[in-house]
């Protein structure tokens, strides 16, 4: 017979080791949202930072205080709020809403392919634009003319290789392999083509060509600014809706199955949603590796990989990474300015290196 007493004590136990549960839960997601808003801050500090760097110089608090007088009206110094506005934030602008959106579209196709290195790059995405741009600027045919001839074409020939892929899911069952070899598939294609049209470009062209293929921010304006935010604004809104569903996908497909999810489609989607993101920036910025593969695996080592923190948490570190790499491209070398493309490739690929062979547990 059970003492009334042992029961009691009992209860009190479960309610006690409850009621940590719940502390020890609520401290997990806690670091999550502080892990975020501490990126959020950052990218904030170094864009406060880039836009104090150049030939002519201005102060941190000062440059904020020319935006903010910019915004409401107020300008009182025309050259030094030209060099702020016109110059140098463009190139900010575009380094938060690049890094954000890439480092999300590699987070959300690293989750649904179940594959670390899924990125827009595997699946031609990047080549793709590559192809089309190199059209434009060694051959002189574009979808379109005037400024925006590039920029068209590369848009256009990045959403091929999701074409195909759409295509090829068709007819086989859409499986992560699946995509993913489609996708590398079109992308070798689509590279070859790329090398036999700059074999026979003439030197500026060939120059302009390599300029475009290795990324750069220096090129985008306050024209191009809008597509780009406006494409991975609803990117990242679409996807963060997603992010439950995309959790479940982590299970397979069978998991997902049974409560209710048709993987195929949800995978689908994804791509299509994260092909478009990737297209509108990399038709502005060109080729910039590394972003899509490393920031989501730094941002798992410190909050795991739940989607419903890691797409916000990726989207503010890709900000940070991308402005801090070109900032770097634009003070390393003294008059001259490593385009952000190198820099990100050099600092991402060590970077990764060191912290999967530090991290001691599994975070895949």
């Amino acid at each position: 017979m059970e003492l009334p007493w042992k029961k009691y004590n009992d209860t009190v136990q479960m309610d006690v080791d409850e009621a940590q549960m719940m502390r020890n839960y609520g401290q997990y997601i806690y670091r999550k949202y502080i892990f975020i808003i501490v990126c959020i801050i950052g990218a904030l500090l170094v864009a406060g930072m880039a836009t104090t760097i150049g030939p002519y110089d201005i102060g941190f608090f000062e440059s904020y205080s020319i935006i903010i007088d910019h915004i409401f009206g107020n300008v009182e110094d025309v050259n030094k709020d030209f060099v702020i506005w016109n110059a140098r934030m463009p190139r900010i602008v575009a380094g938060v809403i690049a890094g954000a959106g890439l480092a999300v579209a590699g987070a959300t196709m690293q989750s649904t392919m179940k594959n670390p290195l899924a990125d827009p790059y595997t699946t031609g995405i990047s080549a793709g634009a590559s192809f089309g741009a190199t059209v434009a600027i060694t051959a002189g045919f574009s979808i379109t003319g005037g400024n925006y001839a590039i920029v068209a074409n590369a848009f256009i020939f990045s959403l091929i290789p999701m074409a195909v892929i759409m295509m090829v899911s068709t007819v086989k069952h859409a499986s992560p392999t699946t995509i993913i070899l489609s996708g590398l598939a079109v992308m070798y294609i689509f590279n070859a083509m790329t090398t036999v049209l700059m074999l026979f470009a003439d030197s500026n062209a060939l120059a302009e060509a390599f300029s475009w293929q290795v990324g750069t921010l220096g090129l985008v304006d306050w024209e191009s600014i809008p597509i780009m935010f406006i494409f991975t604004l609803i990117g990242c809104i679409a996807l963060q809706i997603l992010a439950k569903k995309l959790n479940v996908l982590t299970s397979g497909d069978e998991g997902a199955k049974s409560l209710g999810i048709d993987a195929d489609k949800l995978r689908l989607i994804s791509l299509l949603i994260v092909s478009l993101m990737a297209a509108a920036i990399v038709s502005f910025t060109g080729i910039i590796g590394f972003i899509g593969l490393v920031c989501p695996h730094i941002c798992r080592m410190f909050i795991g990989s739940d989607n419903r923190f890691l797409i916000p948490a990726s989207a503010a570190f890709g900000a940070v990474f991308l402005i801090l790499a070109d900032l770097i491209g634009r003070t390393i070398i003294a008059a001259t300015v490593l385009q952000v493309g190198v820099v990100t490739s050099f600092i991402g690929g060590p970077m990764l290196l060191y912290l999967l062979i530090k991290q001691k547990k599994e975070v895949w």
